[in-house]
């Protein structure tokens, strides 16, 4: 009952700050469940990430079910995943009502402006974060600026790259 208290707990405040969504949320994760908790490794962590894109929905609700399911089974991935889940709703609808009473405010899209690089900067830290263990060698390298290049220049489904990549590093690792 402590861990599913604990894990309840640790996504909440996940939840509760989970502005910007997607990967500005990685850093966040990343350290209330690799260093604060201990219940995944680094390397467990990218593959999560790796797993949360391949799969439907968003990356943080993916997390929180996972990582729920890995420590206890389906249980605690409902308690993970509705501990994300009700700070996000009561905060979207308080910001929604805030948006709609103050949208002509110079002050609001002021906060906006400021608001969008800090995300970035999040997403920046995150792929700072996971790139210091997943890219391990020249081949790594190669692959990251590769698949770069594919999302920037082509308009590919990013799972189509995702698999492909992981045919071709299996082939690639295994020579």
């Amino acid at each position: 009952m402590k861990m599913l208290i604990e894990l309840f707990y640790t996504f909440s405040k996940i939840g509760a700050f989970n502005f910007g969504g997607g990967y500005a949320i990685l850093p966040f994760i990343e350290k209330e469940i690799v260093i604060n908790n201990g219940w995944l490794s680094r390397y467990d962590f990218i593959d999560l990430v790796a797993l949360s894109q391949i799969t439907p929905g968003p990356i943080s609700i993916n997390s929180a079910t996972f990582i729920g399911y890995r420590l206890a089974g389906l249980v605690s991935a409902t308690v993970g995943t509705l501990g994300l889940v009700f700070p996000a709703f009561f905060i979207v609808i308080l910001v929604a009502k805030a948006i709609k009473k103050y949208r002509s405010c110079d002050w609001m899209e002021c906060a906006f402006l400021g608001i969008r690089p800090a995300v970035i900067g999040l997403i920046t830290a995150s792929t700072l974060s996971i790139g210091r263990t997943a890219i391990i060698d020249i081949k790594s390298v190669l692959m990251a600026g590769f698949t770069a290049v594919l999302v920037f220049k082509t308009r590919l489904n990013p799972i189509l790259i995702i698999i492909s990549a992981g045919v071709l590093g299996g082939l690639i690792y295994s020579l």
